[in-house]
């Protein structure tokens, strides 16, 4: 399985961006294999309105079935349910490492809605 963490730099040691649809990137991290891969999403950061989409739209094309975030805005949050894919908003910093480790021990919940309003 893919799970995509919202990170503020490229590396694996990156810290958690709060933010979804504005993160500087996301590390994708393959459940089964720990492999990891980083998805720049500077082209949506910069992106009057869309942001969210886009976002959702990149992790979405590369297989991604579940977010670890710590927020996600009602557009955003619709078209990752849309695409299948999972949303789990919270996160409050941290590593991606520890996230997915919240994730896998069951100590994170599924967000049933967005969190924030939109262009947050």
């Amino acid at each position: 399985m893919k799970i995509a963490v919202t990170v503020q730099g490229s590396g694996p040691e990156a810290p958690v961006d709060l933010r979804f649809g504005r993160a500087a990137g996301f590390l994708v991290v393959e459940s089964e294999t720990g492999k990891t891969e980083y998805l720049d999403n500077g082209a949506a950061v910069g992106a009057a309105q869309g942001a969210g989409l886009q976002a959702a739209k990149r992790i979405a094309d590369r297989g991604v079935q579940v977010l670890l975030t710590g927020h996600c805005g009602p557009n955003a949050f619709r078209a990752l349910q849309a695409a299948g894919i999972r949303v789990y908003t919270g996160l409050v910093g941290g590593r991606p490492r520890d996230a997915v480790a919240s994730y896998q021990a069951g100590a994170l919940e599924a967000a049933t809605a967005p969190d924030v309003g939109g262009h947050w």
